[in-house]
């Protein structure tokens, strides 16, 4: 399931903006790849991150794997029930299992990112 309101990286993460914020996350093709996750490490509040770049990580029983921001912008959340329960990055990607929200710094990256049908041919040929 891609949900339409969200835009997409070629990494599988997804971003959703509200006025100058963005909620970030991996997507559910993502969360099935990676398997049961285990830990997600994630950057503090107030920390700047840039577009494409690495913002955290993702540990789960197969892998370790960097998460890379959609959208640059600056941290203003991080997802604190992930600490004690990382498995709902698995259960429900695209809610309670977002990742981080920021301030967006340049609402025109956005159309470098793919929509959901751009996204949807990217997991078929996947």
């Amino acid at each position: 399931m891609v949900p339409a309101d969200l835009r997409y990286t070629k990494d599988h993460e997804w971003v959703r903006v509200e006025g100058d914020q963005a909620t970030v996350g991996v997507t559910e093709f993502a969360a099935q790849q990676l398997g049961d996750v285990v830990f997600v490490d994630l950057p503090a509040v107030g920390k700047a991150v840039e577009q494409f770049a690495t913002f955290g990580v993702v540990e789960s029983v197969k892998a370790v794997s960097d998460l890379f921001a959609p959208i640059g912008g600056s941290v203003v959340e991080a997802n604190a029930a992930l600490a004690d329960r990382p498995e709902l990055v698995n259960s429900d990607p695209f809610g309670e299992g977002w990742m981080i929200r920021l301030k967006v710094a340049d609402a025109a990256q956005l159309a470098g990112l793919l929509d959901p049908a751009a996204y949807e041919q990217l997991v078929a040929s996947s």
